[in-house]
């Protein structure tokens, strides 16, 4: 199949944090044999096109540099509310957009435009679903803006023109189908994770620890992502104070930049040696970060707009590191967790459970290496991309033939 992508963010240079799962799928269907086109907005340093890795990438402009505000993690404040500035250019963006799609399909043949976020980018492509297959992909902040009473009707009108939803969360295909599609040609599928990048090497366990001054011995507690709400650092820095006092020994990584980080760095002022908060970590160094760890943590929640997460991308990255994972049993992270198999599930915003699941794991070894070898078997067994994007291309056949699944 010829797949033309069009989305708001595709990670820029190699090691970038922004959209990575959408370069990883993209590049593994290429791997099946498709041929895969990227449309993504412009930002600074991001070439008008190149090759990436056999997947054909293309940045459009819409705005002067200065207000190219959208994508790549800028568009909300706190994953919470839009920033005014990206606001002002959405339909600068909407325009640019629906412009890239229509050059793209007028000087090439596509069998199908995959929409990642539905919005924006559904209400881009939805008039192409009138003679084309339309997928739309579900991530996570998009769900919650097309819940909005404003955006409601042009999303379900979209929607109507859609031939196949694909989502990594039961939960975020079942809000979206509630505005108006058809829950049977929704298909939920996690994301997959790279198990040659992301694995263990006791070799290489001392790296971060000799960077972050934290004895070889010491047990280490990491978690990974932006520092906003609905990761739920909150309520794990609420869990900290007790857990510290019962596990002298213990420390905790917590890796990402965000609009809450120099808040957490003051509410864990009097623990800086024992809490560490690096801030942004790159790619090219994130795989060593999870080796120097024992247990991987993220208490994501429903945030108090009710924005979640899909599936985090970085519990997958943990699981395919060897790591137990203790996180909230929300949206779409019991596809990759099972409770007491690889990790624990907790339930969102409570401090005293997150806290006594971290506490088992700190005070049984035997339980974090079993634990974490089920995650690095259900990694290599069930979500290399590989597998994952076939997935995909099976959902999107169903789309092309017109089959419902």
């Amino acid at each position: 199949m010829r797949i033309l992508f069009l989305t708001q963010t595709y990670p820029r240079f190699p090691d970038d944090t922004a959209g990575p799962f959408i370069r990883d799928l993209a590049r593994g269907l290429t791997r099946l044999g498709d041929s895969v086109t990227v449309l993504t907005p412009h930002a600074p340093d991001v070439a008008a096109r190149w090759d990436d890795g056999g997947v054909d990438v293309r940045s459009f402009r819409y705005a002067p540099e200065s207000l190219e505000l959208l994508g790549y993690s800028r568009s909300l404040s706190a994953d919470e509310t839009m920033r005014v500035g990206a606001a002002a250019v959405t339909p600068l963006y909407l325009m640019a957009a629906r412009s890239a799609v229509k050059r793209a399909l007028r000087d090439e043949a596509y069998d199908l435009v995959q929409a990642h976020w539905v919005v924006p980018n559904l209400l881009v492509a939805g008039p192409l679903g009138r003679r084309m297959p339309l997928a739309v992909g579900l991530h996570g902040s998009d769900v919650f803006m097309a819940e909005r009473r404003e955006l409601r009707p042009f999303v379900r009108r979209a929607l109507a023109r859609t031939s196949v939803l694909t989502s990594c969360s039961p939960e975020l295909a079942d809000r979206v189908c509630a505005i108006g599609f058809d829950r049977e040609r929704a298909h939920v599928i996690p994301y997959g994770v790279n198990v040659e990048e992301f694995s263990p090497d006791r070799s290489r366990r001392g790296i971060w620890r000799e960077k972050l001054s934290i004895p070889e011995t010491a047990p280490v507690v990491v978690s990974v992502g932006r520092m906003v709400s609905k990761k739920g650092y909150g309520y794990l820095l609420e869990a900290l104070p007790g857990l510290l006092e019962a596990h002298p020994e213990a420390h905790f990584i917590l890796g990402g930049a965000g609009d809450l980080l120099e808040e957490f760095r003051r509410r864990t002022v009097e623990w800086s040696s024992r809490v560490h908060l690096p801030g942004l970590v790159l790619r090219d160094v994130l795989p060593d970060l999870y080796r120097a760890a024992d247990i991987f943590v993220l208490p994501a929640v429903h945030d108090r707009k009710g924005n979640v997460d899909g599936l985090p991308n970085v519990i997958l990255e943990a699981m395919a590191s060897g790591l137990p994972v203790v996180a909230s049993g929300i949206s779409g992270i019991p596809q990759a967790v099972e409770e007491g198999v690889n990790g624990h599930l907790v339930p969102e915003k409570e401090p005293a459970p997150l806290a006594a699941a971290l506490g088992r794991l700190l005070t049984d070894p035997d339980a974090c290496r079993r634990m974490g070898e089920a995650s690095r078997r259900r990694a290599e067994t069930e979500l290399t991309w590989d597998a994952v994007a076939a997935r995909y291309r099976r959902a999107y056949g169903q789309a092309v033939t017109g089959v419902c699944a």
